[in-house]
């Protein structure tokens, strides 16, 4: 029996203290993550416009310099900006159709309503009575408070196991308490002040590898089984029980930030449109082949000219592009709900 549990913690046991923060477990760069989902989106879209606006000079006057007689032509400014024109347009008219869609999910009969409001309720009083006090209502405190939870039930099942268990699980139990509450103290320290509408609260939750710890739970729970007191036993379930609420709890906070993003983005885009528009149109208008004929600092000022009004025009997408690299990362990163590892960094 020794033996064989030996083996099998040579197989499980060198993976408990396991990567727990998102970075950490993904295997990237801290400025790609940083850049994809930490950094505000206002910062990124401006950002990938400067880039473009950049990118654009520099092919115009090295790589390609053809292009600064081929933009001097009005033919050429009149087919750039008439698409941007048409392409705003119907980039804002989309983002009418995306925000209704959000709003629509919030919309619904009566029964519906009650429905959801039953659930919230109850989902809410279970964490309450496994809290032992009034559940939290604002989103930080709320993940803090079942992290909290969590902490003290691992520690309560270090103590009975210390006191009368079996020596090979201590020392597992011991590995995994410490991983779990180094894990729980850095997420609790980033949700500290955190606030909701703002990526903080959802970047501290995602750091919280609860799947991976339910895992090893139920493992040294199934594996040592017959060493185990019935009191040890529950508390075992106990502290799975704690970190499977918090699988929902992030859901639900992930859902909610997701319909506050798209909100935001149909509002920035929006905004971002009417200079856009403004600037199309003047391009069209304004600006032909004899407008801008110097130069500034070597570069053709056609060329900076109609480089910075093509890069104001691509605002709103940029802005799309920005978030929805956000929301698309947390939505991969978060696929999976309870104890299924789908990444081959964590296997």
């Amino acid at each position: 029996m020794t033996t064989t549990r030996m083996s099998e913690r040579d197989d499980n046991g060198d993976q408990i203290s396991t990567a727990n923060t998102m970075r950490e477990r993904a295997g990237e760069s801290r400025a790609k993550l940083w850049v994809v989902l930490g950094a505000r989106r206002l910062f990124v879209t401006g950002g990938i416009v400067l880039l473009f606006f950049v990118a654009f000079v520099i092919a115009g006057t090295f790589l390609y310099p053809p292009l600064r007689s081929e933009i001097a032509k009005s033919d050429t400014i009149e087919t750039m900006f008439s698409t941007m024109l048409g392409a705003n347009i119907t980039a804002t008219t989309l983002v009418v159709t995306i925000t209704q869609l959000v709003i629509s999910q919030e919309n619904g009969p009566l029964g519906d309503q009650r429905g959801r409001m039953s659930d919230a309720m109850d989902f809410r009083n279970f964490v309450g009575e496994m809290l032992g006090h009034t559940t939290p209502s604002d989103p930080s405190k709320f993940l803090s408070e079942i992290i909290d939870t969590t902490e003290e039930r691992a520690n309560e099942l270090r103590n009975s196991v210390e006191r009368d268990g079996n020596e090979e699980l201590r020392g597992e139990l011991d590995e995994f308490i410490d991983s779990l509450t180094g894990n729980a103290d850095t997420v609790k320290e980033q949700l500290d002040g955190a606030t909701f509408g703002t990526f903080d609260v959802l970047f501290a939750a995602l750091n919280f590898n609860y799947s991976w710890k339910i895992f090893h739970v139920e493992r040294m729970r199934d594996e040592y089984r017959d060493d185990l007191t019935d009191d040890q036993y529950r508390l075992f379930e106990r502290l799975k029980t704690s970190l499977s609420m918090f699988g929902p709890a992030r859901e639900h906070i992930k859902t909610l930030y997701f319909q506050w993003a798209l909100i935001d983005l149909s509002q920035m885009i929006l905004y971002a449109a009417i200079p856009a528009l403004f600037v199309a149109g003047s391009m069209l208008a304004f600006v032909g082949s004899g407008t801008f004929t110097g130069t500034t600092f070597g570069f053709s000022d056609i060329l900076l000219v109609v480089g910075a009004a093509f890069s104001v025009t691509l605002v709103p997408f940029m802005l799309l592009v920005s978030y929805i690299l956000r929301i698309a990362t947390v939505a991969k990163r978060t696929l999976a709900i309870g104890p299924l590892i789908l990444r081959d960094s964590q296997r």
